[in-house]
C-alpha cells in the first residue's frame, strides 16, 4: 500500500478499510491537474527560496516524464497507490529519489485535490460551451431555412396559434444560450486557487500563492483556508447548471419524440440517430432522444447527491468529500454525449412543412386573428370572443376548418364578416402580423437572427 501517512500507526491499514478509503479508480482521471498544480508549486518552493532551482529542475523533469508515461501508456495506474497524489509523488520519488519528498512542502492533499477539481472543472467547462455553442450553431441553421415554416404553437399541448419553426426553435436557442452563460459566469466564481491554504490553516512556510495562482491561470488565490478545503459550491452549481442543460434537451427531446410519431409526422429522423424494433419490422425509434430524455434523470440524482453529501459537513475537509468526484465525472461525460448526439440527429433531421401547416389549419390555431378581425370591426372583444367560439363549435360538428367555411355560413353567425376574413386568417397573415420583438413574423425574426449570428460570431 503506497500511501502518505503511517508513521503514527503500529500496523497496517486493513485490506477492506484500505480498498474503502481509495479512490484512485475514479480520481485518475484528476492526473494531468495533480502534476501541471505539482510543477507549479515546485517552481514557487524555488522562488521562494524553499527549494534549491537544482531541485525544482529534477522534479519538473520528473513530473513531465510521469505525464509523458501515463499518456503513452508506459506508466499504468496500479491499485497498490490509495489515491492520484500517493501515484503522482510515489513515482517521482522513484525517479528522483529524496529530492522528490520535498514537492509535497507548504501543501496538503486537502488543498491539493480542491486545486485538481477546480482545474478540471473549469477544463471541463470549456468543453461543454464548446458543444453548446454547436448545438446553437445547428439551431441557428434550421432557424434561418424555416422562417415560413408555419406550424402550430402549443399551451397545454393544446393547439393555440400559429408560429414558424424558426420561433419554435427560437425558444430553445435562449434557453442554450442561457445555459452558456450560466456556465461561464460559474467558471468565474470558482477561478481563485485554493492551493497553499494546506490542511485547512494555510502553512508557516513563506509561499508566495499569488505567484502559483497566476501561473495555473486562476484570478488570484483564495481569501480563506479553512473555506478553501471545504468549499463544493462550485461542483454543486456545476451540477445545477448541468441539471438545467439536461432539463432543456430533454423537453426538446420530448416534443421531437411526439412530432416524429405517426400521429404527427412533423419530422423524419435520419437511420443513422433512430433504431428499430426486434419484432416489428415497421418500426423505426426515437432512441436517441428517449435516452437523452432518460438520462436527465442521472444528473439530477448527481446533483441531489452532492447536495445531500454536504448538507451537514462541519468545517474544514472531511472524507465525505471523496464522493464529489465520480458522479460529477459522470454527469460530465453524460451531459457532453448528450449534447453531441442530439446535435447531430437534430442537424440531420428533416422537416414536413405541409403537415405541420396542415396541424396548424386543423387545430384552429387562427380562431384569435379571427376574433381580432372582429374586433378591428368595431365589435367588442368579449363579444369576438364568443362569436368565434359559435364559429369553431359549427366546423367541429362540420370536421372542417375555419378557412373551409364558407362566407355564407360566417355571416350566419355574424354578418360582420367579409369577404376579407380569409386573408385575415391565413396562416401567412396569423405569423406575419405578428412582429413586435420576440414575435414568429418575418420582420422579427430576421431582427433577431441577425442578433443571434452577432452573438455566435463573437461569443
Amino acid at each position: 500500500m503506497a500511501q502518505l501517512w503511517g508513521g503514527r500507526f503500529t500496523k497496517e491499514t486493513d485490506q477492506l478499510v484500505y480498498n474503502f478509503n481509495a479512490s484512485l479508480s475514479f480520481d485518475n482521471k484528476l492526473y494531468k491537474q495533480d502534476i501541471t498544480g505539482s510543477m507549479a508549486h515546485a517552481s514557487m518552493l524555488a522562488k521562494q527560496g524553499i527549494i534549491t532551482e537544482e531541485e525544482k529542475e529534477t522534479i519538473l523533469a520528473g513530473l513531465k516524464g510521469i505525464l509523458t508515461d501515463i499518456e503513452s501508456g508506459a506508466l499504468a495506474f496500479s491499485p497498490e497507490y490509495e489515491d492520484i497524489h500517493s501515484f503522482v509523488e510515489a513515482n517521482l520519488i522513484d525517479r528522483c529519489g529524496d529530492v522528490g519528498k520535498k514537492l509535497h512542502t507548504g501543501r496538503s492533499r486537502n488543498d491539493q485535490v480542491a486545486l485538481d477539481m477546480k482545474m478540471y472543472v473549469r477544463d471541463e467547462i470549456g468543453e461543454i460551451d464548446i458543444l453548446l455553442k454547436e448545438l446553437l450553431e445547428s439551431i441557428y441553421r434550421i432557424m434561418d431555412e424555416n422562417v415560413h415554416t408555419y406550424m402550430p404553437g402549443f399551451t397545454h399541448l393544446q393547439k393555440a396559434q400559429p408560429v414558424t419553426l424558426a420561433h419554435h426553435f427560437g425558444a430553445y436557442f435562449e434557453m442554450f444560450k442561457r445555459d452558456r452563460s450560466r456556465m461561464a459566469d460559474m467558471g468565474k466564481r470558482l477561478n481563485l486557487c485554493p492551493l497553499g491554504s494546506g490542511a485547512l490553516a494555510g502553512t508557516t512556510y513563506p509561499l508566495d500563492r499569488e505567484f502559483t495562482a497566476e501561473a495555473l491561470g486562476f484570478d488570484g488565490p483564495t481569501l480563506n483556508s479553512m473555506d478553501s478545503v471545504a468549499d463544493r459550491d462550485y461542483l454543486i452549481e456545476l451540477l445545477s447548471g448541468l441539471s438545467t442543460i439536461m432539463m432543456h434537451l430533454s423537453r426538446f427531446c420530448e416534443e421531437i419524440i411526439l412530432w416524429n410519431s405517426n400521429e404527427y409526422r412533423f419530422v423524419e429522423i435520419d437511420d443513422g440517430y433512430s433504431t428499430g424494433s426486434s419484432i416489428m419490422p415497421q418500426k423505426k425509434n426515437p432512441d436517441i432522444a428517449e435516452l437523452v430524455r432518460g438520462k436527465t434523470g442521472r444528473v439530477y440524482g448527481a446533483l441531489m447527491s452532492i447536495l445531500t453529501t454536504m448538507k451537514g459537513i462541519p468545517l474544514a475537509y472531511n472524507k465525505d468529500m471523496q464522493e464529489d468526484k465520480e458522479f460529477t465525472f459522470d454527469a460530465i461525460d453524460t451531459v457532453k454525449g448528450c449534447i453531441a448526439l442530439f446535435n447531430g440527429m437534430i442537424a440531420t433531421m428533416s422537416f414536413n412543412r405541409e403537415n405541420m401547416e396542415k396541424s396548424a389549419k386543423n387545430g384552429f390555431t387562427n380562431a384569435t386573428d379571427a376574433a381580432d378581425y372582429l374586433v378591428n370591426n368595431g365589435v367588442p372583444f368579449r363579444d369576438a370572443h364568443g362569436i368565434v367560439g359559435r364559429l369553431v363549435l359549427a366546423c367541429i360538428e362540420k370536421n372542417i376548418s375555419l378557412d373551409e367555411m364558407s362566407l355564407e355560413e360566417y355571416q350566419e353567425i355574424s354578418p360582420v364578416f367579409k369577404e376579407d376574413i380569409y386573408e385575415a386568417i391565413s396562416m401567412k397573415n396569423c405569423v406575419e402580423k405578428r412582429n413586435t420583438i420576440g414575435a414568429p413574423g418575418e420582420a422579427a425574426m430576421k431582427q433577431v437572427l441577425a442578433l443571434h449570428k452577432k452573438y455566435l460570431e463573437e461569443n
